[in-house]
């Protein structure tokens, strides 16, 4: 008796695969999408202030104990006073930049003449054909920047227009982030399932945001402790007083935010300035940025590596990339959405 061909018998779906339904994959067309018109409007800035007042205010309320109050009552105490922190420091910003202005007529001509010592600190180490180039004293370098200004008004107006739009979003980012922050306390329990599986992309973005800028906040912090305690008071102490030393600490802080590409950006500025005093000062600097260039990676592998799961070079790769698609906005996102990708790929058991 002839048996019938066995019938194909497809495998059993696995818990995974049943998980993966259609209003998910929906949901995570609707966050990418989101994600990208952020990028191509130019609306990151509002985004990044958004989610950063969302979850100050989510950990500031889980720090508030106050009798039997309300997790409602909690996150609103935690926007408040989020609110007239953001707004102490604008006041603050607002009257430095008047300082700064009133103080411009004798701050100029001893940053001018700061700058010029430096040029000539330059000139004893480089070779001739560089040196030729170079403006000769305070007056000359004057008359080089006031001709550049001059040809480059157009462009500077420019970015005081771009300059102002980022300050907008930023601040509209920060309205949206703390309305957010209010309304998320209550309990949704009429979303459908497309909003509740937006919630759940919403979520891990916002955890995927926390683990990489709180923690580059640390490292830019403990990267700048260690920056001022080599130009402030290592380097004094020997006799070497470095020009800008204040204005290099700053930097290191604000462009240390940035992984990786910060970290080369200030060092190349502290390289420069040692480089003019002498080469000898140029080479400790150096020696210090490589100690500090290891001590950072060690920090990234530990602070946002084990939050993120994700390396240094793959951090790198992701702002090449964003950075050749969408340009300055693409290398500014490039952390967070790389981890917010990446985290979704674990959560999903698919790498």
């Amino acid at each position: 008796m002839a048996h019938a061909p066995p019938h194909h018998i497809a495998p059993a779906p696995t818990p995974q695969q049943e998980r993966v339904s259609g209003v998910e994959i929906a949901s995570w067309v609707v966050a990418g999408a989101v994600l990208i018109a952020a990028l191509v409007f130019e609306l990151l800035p509002a985004l990044l202030s958004g989610l950063l007042m969302h979850q100050l205010a989510r950990m500031l309320a889980g720090r508030i104990k106050i009798g039997n109050i309300r997790r409602a009552q909690m996150r609103l105490i935690a926007v408040v006073l989020l609110i007239v922190a953001i707004l102490a420091v604008l006041t603050a910003m607002i009257l430095g930049a008047v300082a700064a202005v009133h103080s411009v007529t004798n701050g100029l001509p001893v940053l001018l003449q700061q700058l010029a010592d430096m040029i000539e600190n330059i000139r004893k180490s480089f070779p001739a054909a560089i040196v030729a180039k170079l403006p000769e004293g305070a007056d000359e370098l004057t008359t080089v920047v006031t001709g550049w200004l001059r040809d480059h008004a157009g462009m500077l107006g420019h970015f005081g227009l771009q300059a102002t739009r980022i300050l907008v979003n930023l601040l509209v980012g920060l309205v949206i982030g703390a309305m957010v922050a209010l309304y998320d306390v209550r309990t949704a329990t009429d979303l459908g399932p497309l909003g509740r599986a937006l919630e759940e992309r919403a979520y891990r973005l916002g955890r995927a945001f926390r683990g990489v800028v709180f923690g580059q906040v640390r490292i830019a912090a403990i990267n700048t402790v260690f920056t001022a305690v080599y130009l402030v008071v290592a380097l004094p102490l020997l006799g070497i007083h470095l020009p800008l030393a204040g204005a290099l600490v700053g930097l290191t802080f604000v462009a240390g935010l940035l992984p990786v590409i910060g970290n080369l950006i200030s060092n190349t500025a502290i390289l420069i300035v040692s480089l003019s005093v002498s080469p000898g000062v140029a080479l400790a600097s150096l020696t210090f940025l490589v100690v500090i260039h290891k001590l950072e990676y060690f920090l990234n592998a530990r602070i946002i590596g084990s939050q993120v799961h994700a390396y240094a070079w793959e951090l790198l790769i992701a702002m090449l990339v964003m950075e050749a698609g969408f340009g300055i906005y693409g290398l500014v996102a490039a952390p967070v959405y790389y981890a917010y990708l990446k985290q979704e790929l674990v959560s999903e058991k698919l790498i």
